[in-house]
């Protein structure tokens, strides 16, 4: 069996470090009095250096800005590269802090072969701005110490992949320092000078966790791995090198998760018609923000246009220093009328649901309405506005069986003073409203006045002649 090991030496780095236009140096700390955890290309130009102390790292470089590091940061940001690699490989499971472990046995004849895959996961990887190490393996074991020396090649290669394996250090084969110690005063350099050993001399000089350890590697011990499934909703968390005081300085961190988004989206084959965006400060409540669309929507082009006009509205009453998005509601996509043959031309309700989001975001969902019917022949009773819901299939109206109707109704009937030129339709009688005590009894006409208009006319139970509406 084959596994392809991706280890990420900068994963919380480089996570945050593209989400800024800010290039000042940055590092990760292990907490406020503790060491350097990572460190940006330009806090190591300063002399910044992984390990150091943090206190020396700040007299180095001044204007250094600092991260601490954060163990839920950390596998969030690990389940966030899960998330594209499982669009990739159906059986991958996470290694804690920084790598992924899939298994590509399978996955040869679905991507044409090991090179294509190697080289899809290089390209996704540098899409990402990120720093990815991978390698192959016989074992989940031998694929991770390829993989975090960088010392991986691509091939299947049951030969080459044991030499390159027992060339490793045994300093790279995640033993206990002990353990490593033990070993290299016994001139046990390498993984392939341990191997030359039997397993009862090894575990006569170790103890028997260094034992299964070594074993798992070989691959004479079996290695159970623990296969990870993606969520049934979609998080992504954005940390600040700066803290971001104005709204609108939110956008360009916010368009790759909304990229990330739309490519889960595209994936699940699904759409979403609500986002919850929270935006965390220090020492202060967090600000929720919701974006909701008029349908069932994955552009992110259409998320960010939304998210564009909201953040404008937005005040912010502290600095922010993180960003958060959620998304848990997922809708089944539906099949899209387009306007060719091939299905590549824009669907007709794309245009209208964007418009409809994009004015309820900066009006008010309570400023947009439309019309709906009701079941009572008087005409100013047959018609109410209601506020514009939110429904992938909005109700259709069949009118090729109801008389001519104007789609000018006045407010209330106005008199008529003079007598039509020429009668075209007629007469139609409307008589209700018994029940609720406005009973009205009307005999309507279409009409042509003098004036050259055409007119909806009724004469009442009075004999009184009014004009109700007016045709275009």
């Amino acid at each position: 069996m084959l596994w392809l090991y991706i280890h990420f030496p900068n994963l919380l780095l480089e996570c945050v470090s593209r989400d800024t236009n800010d290039q000042r140096p940055l590092v990760i700390s292990e907490g406020w009095q503790g060491n350097v955890y990572q460190a940006s290309p330009k806090a190591q130009q300063g002399g910044v250096r992984p390990g150091m102390r943090l206190k020396t790292a700040v007299n180095l470089v001044p204007e250094l800005a600092i991260i601490e590091m954060d163990a839920l940061f950390e596998q969030q940001a690990l389940e966030a590269q899960a998330r594209w690699l499982y669009r990739q490989a159906a059986h991958i499971s996470l290694h804690p802090p920084s790598g992924l472990l899939a298994e590509v046995t399978s996955l040869k004849r679905l991507h044409g072969g090991l090179r294509p895959l190697w080289q899809r996961l290089e390209h996704e990887i540098r899409r990402r701005a990120l720093t990815g190490q991978i390698a192959t393996g016989l074992t989940p074991g031998a694929a991770q110490c390829l993989a975090q020396t960088n010392a991986g090649t691509c091939t299947e290669d049951a030969d080459i992949l044991t030499r390159n394996m027992q060339a490793l250090g045994i300093e790279m084969a995640g033993l206990s320092a002990k353990a490593t110690n033990r070993l290299a005063k016994l001139g046990l350099l390498t993984l392939g000078d341990v191997f030359k050993l039997s397993s009862h001399d090894i575990a006569r000089r170790l103890e028997p966790e260094t034992l299964h350890r070594l074993q798992q590697i070989q691959g004479t011990r079996p290695d159970l791995q623990t296969y990870w499934q993606p969520p049934h909703r979609f998080y992504q968390r954005i940390d600040f090198a700066y803290d971001i005081e104005h709204s609108t300085g939110l956008l360009f961190p916010l368009q790759r998760a909304l990229a990330e988004l739309e490519a889960d989206l595209q994936w699940r084959q699904q759409d979403t018609d609500h986002l919850n965006l929270s935006f965390h400060h220090r020492n202060r409540a967090d600000t929720s923000l919701a974006l909701r669309t008029a349908g069932p929507e994955h552009r992110s082009t259409e998320f960010l246009a939304l998210a564009r006009i909201r953040l404008e509205q937005l005040n912010l009453d502290a600095p922010t220093q993180a960003m958060t998005l959620t998304v848990s509601r997922f809708i089944p996509r539906q099949h899209t009328t387009a306007v060719d043959l091939l299905g590549s031309g824009p669907c007709p309700d794309e245009a209208w649901q964007s418009l409809i989001s994009r004015l309820q975001a900066r009006l008010g969902e309570q400023a947009i309405r439309t019309l709906t019917c009701y079941p009572d022949h008087r005409p100013e009773k047959a018609w109410a506005p209601r506020t514009l819901e939110r429904t992938a299939k909005p109700d259709v109206i069949n009118g090729s069986d109801l008389p001519h109707r104007p789609l000018w109704l006045l407010r209330s009937p106005q008199t008529l003073h003079s007598p039509p030129r020429v009668w075209l339709s007629g007469p139609e009688r409307i008589s209700g409203g018994w029940w609720d005590g406005e009973r009205v009894q009307r005999d309507y006409y279409i009409a042509l006045l003098p004036s050259g208009q055409l007119a909806w006319l009724f004469r009442d139970a009075g004999g009184g002649w009014f004009i109700h509406g007016w045709f275009g």
